[in-house]
């Protein structure tokens, strides 16, 4: 039977491998995600289309392929212009068929400029207006997506998608098989004798691993040079739990940074920074290695990264296979490590800090180190953006059981990274920490997880406020009114939306309410009250009149 352009769009992505799609129906997409549908993809229909692109986002981070998500024309696309630049920022290959307005119209209450829009966000726009080459175009635009690493929005009029060709499309080659394979990388042997003579002149090294050495496999690789050199290991935000059960290991650098890691970091002569990206937020916008000289091991070292020059020193190489050589090339040492240090650091919490208790209000700290004991940990773990993230992000969780993308800082999105990695690992148990002013952003899509049968478990640390706000605030002297909310009943709205859910006001009850679900699966959200007075150390450095704790440093004398 002859096949409308939709259909064979349709086909051109299930021959790309796609499994699944986020996706919020309209006149522009419909009639290709019905399609889509019915050639076996697994459609998770959401009910906001910024959750749809989210959604994706976070499945292709956990799936390790492509994410896909389709809204439709006009208002449909102007509602992701937050997820997209989320998904630029942290180079997240993405697909979203997007439709346009029908082009034989003489007007349309819903045509814009769709281009502009995207490009705004770093994202790239495609408009497929030529139908004879629009497989090939949808091909191309998953080759683009994946050596870029970055978003591509499609726009096919859907009057366009409608047609039914003389000549039926051709399918393309799908993007896999002209994608390159590039072996890795080996280091220069000259780069590589100049970094290790540099490595053997430092007595207090910090090995940095980011996504780039996650990639590539070269845990195993910076544990072993830093055991070499009696180095502390760190890794990045993104890449947190990479080095997961090593007892020299500070955690993550960065504006996360411990009490106690931003101590050593304070006192380190050398970074070797291992596939990182040396953002801002990494360095604490340079203040976080104040003594210390940077290498930058990476396949594409860079001179500027978002306005700072991170690294005086760079070594081109794959991140497995350079490390594996400095293994080769140097000779054990001496350096900080010490048993002294790995109690210290196997017993310091994140934040030494103390605050006045609150009357019938939980400290978050408390909160986090309650569920970090209370949780499975083959339970899949996906902490958001906001306040409460500083705590969650310290858990206790190896690299490949936790999810965080906050390179945009745009809260609202934790329900949307809940789903898609609860998709991308059906078999798995997810749990999200999120904030309760990002959960109110877009708690529809509580339904969403019921309706799917999503297995996911919501904590919400609720402050009944926009948390960093209010302490912003108050370190300004400004009013609090406008970050203040009402005590919202988080338990009852889910369970008004068909979730199981409870306010928990004991902690001692965590772990029966944890075991209740387990054994229910499904879904249900836990609301925990938490102060508002407790600041993490990120406000706290950026804004010390806005919080009523006392600062408690360490000193490193008795430890080094």
């Amino acid at each position: 039977m002859p096949q409308h352009v939709f259909e064979t769009l349709a086909d051109t992505f299930a021959a790309e491998g796609v499994e699944a799609c986020f996706a919020l129906l309209g006149d522009a997409n419909m009639a290709w995600a019905a399609a889509l549908a019915d050639r076996g993809v697994r459609m998770v229909y959401v009910r906001h289309e910024h959750c749809a692109v989210a959604a994706a986002t976070a499945y292709a981070r956990k799936s390790g392929r492509p994410g896909i998500a389709t809204v439709t024309c006009g208002p449909g696309l102007t509602q992701v212009l937050t997820a997209l630049p989320a998904a630029v920022r942290a180079r997240i290959p993405l697909v979203i068929f997007a439709g346009e307005a029908p082009l034989g119209a003489a007007w349309y209450n819903q045509s814009i400029d769709q281009g502009p829009f995207v490009t705004a966000t770093g994202a790239r726009y495609r408009a497929l207006h030529h139908v004879p080459r629009m497989a090939e175009a949808v091909r191309d635009a998953f080759v683009e997506a994946q050596e870029d690493r970055v978003p591509v929005v499609l726009g096919v009029p859907f009057d366009l998608q409608a047609q039914v060709p003389a000549k039926p499309l051709a399918l393309p080659v799908p993007s896999s098989e002209i994608l390159p394979h590039p072996s890795p990388m080996p280091p220069h042997p000259a780069d590589l004798t100049a970094a290790a003579a540099r490595i053997a002149k430092a007595q207090r090294i910090v090995v940095m691993a980011g996504l780039g050495a996650a990639a590539s496999g070269a845990a195993e690789a910076c544990r072993a040079l830093a055991e070499r050199r009696s180095a502390l290991l760190a890794t990045t935000l993104p890449a947190r739990g990479l080095f997961h059960g090593d007892p020299f290991c500070l955690g993550i650098a960065g504006g996360f940074s411990s009490t106690l890691a931003r101590a050593c970091f304070a006192e380190a002569d050398l970074v070797i920074a291992v596939g990182c990206r040396l953002a801002q937020h990494t360095l604490d916008k340079g203040k976080l290695f104040p003594r210390a000289e940077i290498l930058q091991i990476d396949t594409q070292p860079r001179a500027l990264s978002q306005g700072l020059i991170p690294a005086a020193h760079h070594l081109r190489g794959d991140a497995r296979l350079t490390v594996e050589a400095l293994c080769e090339a140097l000779p054990g040492a001496e350096g900080w490590r010490s048993d002294r240090l790995a109690h210290a650091i196997a017993q310091a919490p994140s934040d030494t800090a103390t605050f006045p208790p609150e009357p019938g209000l939980h400290d978050p700290r408390d909160v986090v180190t309650a569920l970090d004991a209370a949780l499975p940990e083959g339970w899949q773990m996906v902490n958001s953006s906001g306040h409460c993230s500083f705590y969650v992000a310290h858990m206790d969780r190896p690299f490949d059981r936790f999810l965080t993308i906050r390179e945009f800082g745009a809260i609202g999105n934790g329900l949307s990274y809940a789903m898609g990695v609860a998709t991308a690992r059906p078999d798995d148990t997810v749990v999200l920490f999120d904030g309760d002013g990002s959960v109110l952003m877009h708690v529809q899509e509580l339904e969403t997880i019921r309706r799917h049968g999503l297995n996911i478990l919501v904590c919400v640390l609720n402050d009944r406020a926009y948390g960093s706000e209010i302490h912003k605030l108050r370190d300004e002297g400004l009013s609090e009114a406008g970050a203040v909310f009402g005590d919202t009943d988080l338990a009852a709205i889910a369970r008004g939306f068909g979730l199981d859910a409870e306010r928990v006001s004991d902690l001692a009850a965590l772990p029966a309410h944890i075991a209740r679900f387990a054994a229910s699966g499904g879904a249900m959200l836990l609301d925990f009250p938490v102060s508002d007075k407790v600041a993490s150390p990120v406000i706290r450095r950026a804004h010390p009149s806005g919080h009523i704790g006392t600062e408690h440093p360490v000193d490193l004398e008795d430890l080094l």
